[in-house]
Formats: C-alpha cells, structure tokens, sequence
C-alpha cells in the first residue's frame, strides 16, 4: 500500500523555478512509502501572438516579487530585450512529454534545460527551434524530438495531464496534492523550507503505511 505526492507544474512556471530546490529536498526526505508523480499543468495554451506590454510588464514585476520572496532565485532579465515573448507554455510542456517519451530518465534533463534556457540564458522556450536545440543538449535525437513533438499523441497526453490535475484539485503552479485511498488533499507547502511539507501530519501519516 502507497500514497502519491502529485507535483503539478509548468516548465515556464516562474514560481515553479523558485520551487526547485525546495522540490529537490521533499523528494529526498520523504518516506518510501510515498510515491512521486509529475504532472504538467499546462499555464498557457499554444500562442503566436506577441505577449502584451502589459503582461510583459506584469510579470517582469513577478520576477523581482519572487527574487524577493524566494532568495537565492536568479532571472536573466535579458529575455524581455532580447527575445519576443509570447504567452504560449504548451510546446514546453510537449517537449518534456516527447523526452519522456522517447528515454524516461531525461524527463527531469529537459525540464531543467528549458528552465535555464528561459531564466538564465535569455532564451524562448515557446519556440520549436529553442525546444529542439535543448533535446539535442541532452542527448536525444532531432529528427524523433521534433516528430514526437508534434505528434498528436503528445498533445493528447498533456490534454489528460491537465485534466488530472485539475480533476485532483489543483489551483495554481506549482501545486501539491497526496493521493491517499482514494482521497486527495493539497499539502501547503513553503518555498523556503521543505520541512513544511515533510512534517506535515497527512505526510507523515501517509510515510508509516506498509508498501
């Protein structure tokens, strides 16, 4: 007998960027006894049209909220100068699908290749040709990269991914939900500290089940 700790996320989540480390840190203190599931959000839908002013605008501020709020966070403010942004976070979200897809243990790889791509080397993670240069980064193919992430099978598994986690209850990026029999309940979390999570009674109680 299991639980499920369901880590619901965007690739181009800011706050999901902050998250990282303290992410990292959960994984590794929580109990056998409790499962971790990716599962990608999907923050914004595919977009070909330049971001507004406004919204650039608006979360450039969000950058400097969270260097605040999550020290120790780095952006490259550059990407607003040198890239045309736009509000599109689904082809990121394939590309982590496609990698995982083609070697499961590069999931993680991509995931964080277009995080440091989009926050520290000012580059556009909506565009394919960002998307395919970062696969061929880590190790896999151009040609099976960029089929699978145009594939239709791909979109349909970010399609489920998104309504899972809406269907387990997620609100906002990054989101934490146990799955304990049957029963899902969002753990509240810090993004400073892992012990919130770790120590928190539904965690704790969901460590001592017998797998």
């Amino acid at each position: 007998m299991s639980a499920t700790l369901y880590y619901v996320h965007d690739p181009m989540c800011s706050w999901c960027w902050a998250f990282k480390p303290t992410w990292v840190k959960i994984k590794s203190g929580l109990s056998n006894s409790i499962l971790t599931q990716r599962l990608l959000g999907g923050l914004a839908a595919d977009n070909q049209d330049k971001m507004p002013d406004e919204l650039q605008h608006f979360l450039q501020q969000t950058w400097l909220k969270i260097m605040q709020v999550v020290p120790g966070t780095q952006f490259n403010f550059d990407f607003w100068r040198l890239c045309e942004p736009r509000r599109s976070t689904w082809p990121a979200c394939r590309a982590v699908i496609a990698a995982r897809q083609l070697d499961a243990e590069l999931e993680e790889a991509m995931i964080e290749a277009i995080q440091k791509a989009y926050y520290l080397n000012a580059e556009n993670p909506s565009n394919d040709s960002t998307l395919i240069k970062l696969a061929i980064q880590i190790g896999l193919d151009e040609n099976e990269f960029a089929q699978r992430l145009h594939c239709p099978e791909t979109q349909r598994t970010l399609s489920n991914e998104i309504q899972q986690a809406s269907a387990l209850g997620a609100e906002g990026f990054p989101s934490l939900i146990l799955e304990e029999d049957g029963r899902h309940q969002r753990i509240a979390y810090d993004y400073n500290d892992a012990g919130m999570v770790l120590e928190n009674p539904l965690i704790l109680r969901a460590g001592n089940l017998r797998i």
